[in-house]
């Protein structure tokens, strides 16, 4: 069944889809502190405001929503509706990412994204695993990682 939402509606479930403090962020940063770390969210005097700021380590963590960031895996499909309005939009939210990205490595910070693929469904890492990569990272890590679920790409 198709169902189609006049605008105001639309925009109403729109605006009530988080940005900031989502599911799997607070998952992130409550084992990260478990794990002992100590950060600062949402900073945003760095570009691209990242999620997670690990001052001590110089890293920060940005966690992707797939849909939204346009990951390419099973999350991920174009809307049927609107298709061009959706292009663009995505579009935008990908050039936004990467431009921060390269602007946090300019100053030296260490950049690491978690998708959400990584975090739930059948695609998952699995809790040890991930923190295993991230925590890998963020002590002797390189300039940049993606952590994604484990999927195949036919």
């Amino acid at each position: 069944m198709n169902t189609l939402h006049n605008e105001s509606v639309r925009r109403r479930l729109m605006a009530s889809i988080p940005s900031k403090n989502t599911i799997p962020e607070l998952w992130v940063r409550k084992r990260l502190h478990k794990k002992g770390f100590r950060y600062r969210v949402h900073v945003k005097s760095l570009p691209g405001c990242p999620d997670i700021v690990l001052p001590k380590y110089r890293c920060v963590i940005f966690i992707h929503g797939c849909f939204w960031h346009m990951h390419l895996c099973p999350f991920f499909h174009w809307p049927a509706t609107r298709t061009s309005w959706w292009h663009k939009k995505l579009e935008t939210n990908c050039y936004r990412d990467l431009s921060a990205q390269d602007k946090l490595r300019e100053l030296r910070w260490r950049v690491l994204v978690i998708w959400e693929c990584a975090i739930r469904g059948r695609s998952r890492l699995g809790e040890e695993k991930l923190l295993e990569i991230a925590t890998d990272f963020i002590y002797n890590g390189g300039p940049m990682l993606d952590i994604s679920g484990n999927f195949n790409i036919y």
